[in-house]
């Protein structure tokens, strides 16, 4: 079972409804999308990005194999909840494509190609987890969970163009590796720094 980090407890559940306030990497990025953008949470949890997006006008579907999780977001405006196995035999998102992509904390690289694929040609993916060198600071410790130094850049597939990345220690602490990619050949708009 892959790693779904739980909330920093530093953060305080009061900083947003949804447990912890949302990324800062999510938050910098998310500023690209146009209000009213279709945006998929992938491994919501409680959604900590999900009711973020939805407040600032994105049409968010968070998915989560955790009913209860995604029970609390039951009538927030602008998000959609299901419940899915992202990591059974079948793909249950075949077929959809989204404006963004938001994972956090979440890495199953048997699904990277479908997970490309959800993106709509000059959409973004928005991606941040952990990655070796967590192991120092307690979990997610094991290594199928934890990504390879530059993983998400080589496994990007073509015709996507790098927005942002970075990797390396956080203050929490922890070893975190962050992508925001665009599937599109052109390097687009930055946001501004928060």
């Amino acid at each position: 079972m892959p790693f779904k980090h739980s909330p920093d407890p530093r953060l305080g559940a009061a900083a947003h409804p949804g447990g912890s306030a949302p990324s800062e990497w999510v938050r910098r990025f998310a500023a690209l999308l146009p209000e009213g953008a279709r945006v998929l949470d992938l491994a919501a949890g409680g959604g900590r990005h999900a009711r973020w997006l939805a407040g600032r006008g994105c049409k968010v579907m968070a998915v989560d194999r955790d009913a209860a999780a995604l029970a609390t977001m039951q009538g927030v405006a602008g998000v959609e909840t299901r419940v899915l196995d992202l990591e059974g035999p079948d793909w249950p998102l075949g077929g959809q494509q989204f404006d963004a992509v938001v994972v956090a904390n979440y890495l199953y690289r048997p699904r990277f190609a479908e997970l490309f694929e959800l993106v709509r040609p000059g959409g973004l993916l928005i991606y941040e987890t952990f990655m070796l060198g967590n192991e120092r600071f307690g979990k997610p410790s094991n290594p199928d969970f934890l990504l390879r130094p530059c993983e998400l850049l080589a496994c990007l597939p073509e015709g996507w163009s790098v927005v942002a990345f970075e990797q390396g220690e956080v203050g929490r602490p922890a070893m975190i590796q962050r992508l925001c990619a665009s599937r599109s050949a052109v390097p687009g708009r930055l946001p501004s720094l928060i």
